[in-house]
C-alpha cells in the first residue's frame, strides 16, 4: 500500500485568506501611521510624541518606511509583480517594530512597546506566511 503525497500542495484558502486580511490590516495601520509621520508638522506630533521634537528627520525617515511598508504588503502580491516583495515589507516591518521597541525602552516609554511587539509579531506572521505556507505566485 503507497500513500500519494502531493510535492507541491497549494496553500489552505484559510492561510490565503487570513494572511491577505492581515496583510490589509496592517498596510492600513502603517500606511496611516506613515502618512501622518511624514507630513504632519512637527509640533502637531510632538503634541502626542514627545521624543519627535528631539528627532525630527527619524520621524520623517519612520514615516517614509512605513508608508513603503503598507505599499509592499500589498501592491507585490496584488499585482503579482516581484511578489516576493510582500515579505520582505513584513520583515521590514518586524524589525522596524524591534527597533521602536528598543528605542520606546530606552526612553522609559514602556507602555508602547506592548504594541511594537503586537505588530512586530503579526509583521513576522506576514513574512513568514508569504514566504514558506502561502507565497504568492509570480505572473508568467
Amino acid at each position: 500500500m503507497s500513500v500519494n503525497v502531493a510535492t507541491s500542495a497549494s496553500p489552505s484558502k484559510a492561510w490565503t485568506i487570513g494572511l491577505w486580511v492581515l496583510q490589509v490590516l496592517l498596510a492600513a495601520m502603517f500606511g496611516m501611521a506613515g502618512t501622518m509621520k511624514a507630513t504632519a508638522p512637527i509640533t502637531q506630533l510632538a503634541a502626542n510624541m514627545p521624543w519627535v521634537a528631539e528627532l525630527p528627520a527619524l520621524v520623517r525617515f519612520i514615516g517614509i518606511a512605513e508608508l513603503a511598508a503598507a505599499l509592499g504588503l500589498i501592491l507585490p502580491a496584488a499585482t503579482r509583480i516581484l511578489p516576493f516583495l510582500t515579505p520582505l515589507a513584513g520583515a521590514g516591518l518586524a524589525l522596524i517594530m524591534v527597533l521602536a521597541a528598543g528605542f520606546h525602552g530606552m526612553r522609559g516609554e514602556y507602555g508602547s512597546i506592548g504594541m511594537n511587539v503586537l505588530l512586530g509579531a503579526l509583521a513576522i506572521l506576514v513574512a513568514w506566511g508569504r514566504f514558506v505556507k502561502a507565497p504568492v505566485s509570480p505572473r508568467n
